[in-house]
């Protein structure tokens, strides 16, 4: 017999029970444009440029261009938005975005003029977001989607309801605390055969809010140099630090469904039709620490070009889990005896587990024109497929490895910058950068089912995200002082649950329209 209220004991979770999988680590690894307001008034596109504190992150090979020391801030007004079907959410947050300073030290040396080193702190994502959504004439139900997962898993009603149920076997969370609560009814006597609410006939509504908040942020210490004034090299050492919290919820109403009426005795009630309004909650917290290295040259072949290659190691992060949620259900209707409400709460639980990031590798390519004008262009390449989640004894996890191939493709970046000198203390600056989606086609089409984490059903994807972005700078002796405008316009796909086994699925896209002004300070001596 089902219980209306279950309460468990905390207890170690085995990790595959309900793991990270592809599009939660995609999200960890994910940044924005960020650094000094020259590097985002460009839209990052130095990587052949250098000479800049921020872009010694991208391609080490930059701190060679030094000649002298170079100490600065960089201060960030973000004002970002977002929107789905429902009304606009906007937040302003004030923050420091870059610290850096350059140590040039010379060497006396016509093979190798300067030998330099750098410390920068850089704020690579914040992951500040809300949105909410409001969806009519839903073409499925949440509970179908979890029925049918529950049968492709080959659950039973035993395994569902064993005790330690969360803990000891290997339903989802998602299917356990849904037959708790009634949401997926057996409907065979072996209790192998499961079905939602979301019969024929049945017609409903769906709304979702999701917010996040937390950051990344990355201490780099770079050693470089150049020879004959001719190629510059240099070697970086990363430091990431994560932070990320989320509260998700997903809720429908379904009217004309079938449901059960005398809960208190399920042995002996009977099935009528009424109305269901259930509600899906997920919080969470993350947090954990990773190291990467960086290697990069830059090539001088004549003072009007520059092309710089660069290579970014996996980051090795080791990550902290702590979450929790619930699923309730009320049900209503004329037919039914007594109206009741059933709230089935998620052991609140902690994982650790380790991410490597995958390879990065940029080319890039600037030309100075007339001596006044800088055109500059990066290309960077991300196989964000071959990311891997171990558990926190460093073994591999192979089916989330074999997922995250499945659903992941290589990430390209594209980054444009110019800058002219209108006077010797005046200049004038732009840019451009897009990035592509990490989704496989068949993820994007719905033709592939998507695993997600035990207790959450949703998950989402970038499909488009680019930078449009302006800016000025002026510099007087030792003292300089830049600005910068950069606008994010960013397109997500929201999927409430997965398509699968020709199931439709309930989504939506997500817009974000960023906007950032920033203003450093700093000074070469």
């Amino acid at each position: 017999m089902r219980k209306i209220t279950i309460a468990l004991a905390l207890m170690t979770l085995p990790f595959a029970g309900n793991a990270q999988y592809a599009f939660d680590v995609l999200h960890y690894n994910q940044s924005q444009l960020s650094g000094t307001s020259r590097y985002m008034s460009m839209a990052g596109a130095f990587g052949a440029l250098g000479g800049d504190i921020s872009a010694v992150n991208n391609n080490p090979g930059g701190i060679g261009i030094y000649r002298s020391s170079d100490a600065n801030i960089t201060f960030s007004l973000d004002m970002n938005s977002s929107q789905a079907t429902g009304e606009k959410q906007s937040n302003t947050r004030f923050t420091v975005n870059s610290i850096g300073y350059v140590g040039a030290i010379r060497m006396n040396s016509d093979v190798m003029p300067n030998l330099n080193f750098g410390f920068t702190y850089n704020r690579n994502n914040s992951f500040r977001r809300h949105y909410t959504g409001y969806m009519s004439g839903i073409p499925t139900s949440v509970t179908n989607y979890i029925a049918e997962k529950t049968m492709q898993d080959k659950m039973t009603v035993a395994d569902l309801t064993k005790k330690n149920a969360y803990f000891d076997g290997y339903a989802l969370w998602d299917q356990i605390a849904a037959y708790q609560t009634y949401l997926i009814n057996p409907t065979d006597s072996e209790g192998k055969k499961f079905s939602g609410l979301g019969y024929d006939g049945v017609f409903g509504e769906a709304e979702f809010e999701v917010e996040e908040w937390g950051h990344t942020d990355e201490y780099n210490v770079t050693f470089g140099g150049n020879i004959k004034n001719q190629l510059y090299w240099g070697v970086g050492f990363g430091f990431t630090e994560l932070e990320y919290d989320s509260y998700k919820y997903y809720g429908e109403v379904l009217n004309n469904t079938v449901i059960h009426d005398q809960v208190e005795k399920p042995e002996s009630s009977v099935l009528v039709d009424g109305k269901a309004a259930l509600g899906i909650v997920n919080s969470s917290h993350t947090d954990g620490f990773g190291i990467n290295a960086k290697f990069g040259v830059i090539y001088k072949p004549v003072n009007e070009l520059r092309l710089g290659v660069a290579i970014h190691t996996p980051t090795r992060m080791s990550l902290k889990d702590t979450y929790g949620g619930n699923i309730s259900a009320e049900y209503s209707g004329e037919k039914v005896k007594k109206n009741y409400t059933i709230v089935e709460k998620y052991p609140d639980n902690t994982v650790r587990y380790d991410l490597v990031t995958p390879w990065k590798f940029m080319g890039s390519a600037a030309a100075v024109v007339g001596g006044k004008a800088i055109l500059s262009a990066d290309y960077e390449y991300e196989a964000s497929q071959y990311m891997r989640i171990c558990d926190d004894r460093g073994h591999e996890l192979a089916d989330a490895t074999d997922e995250i191939k499945a659903y992941l493709q290589p990430v390209h970046t594209m980054r444009v910058g110019a800058e002219y000198r209108v006077s010797p203390k005046f200049s004038l600056r732009a840019g451009y950068s897009y990035q592509t989606s990490a989704a496989q086609d068949a993820v994007k089409d719905d033709k592939i089912d998507v695993e997600v984490s035990g207790c959450n059903p949703a998950y989402s994807y970038d499909k488009s995200n680019q930078h449009i972005t302006a800016g000025f700078g002026y510099h007087s002796g030792s003292f300089y002082f830049d600005m910068a405008y950069v606008n994010q316009l960013r397109k997500t796909n929201y999927h409430a649950f997965s398509g699968i086994a020709d199931l439709p699925t309930v989504c939506t896209e997500v817009k974000d329209n960023n906007n950032r002004v920033t203003a450093t300070v700093g000074f070469r001596f």
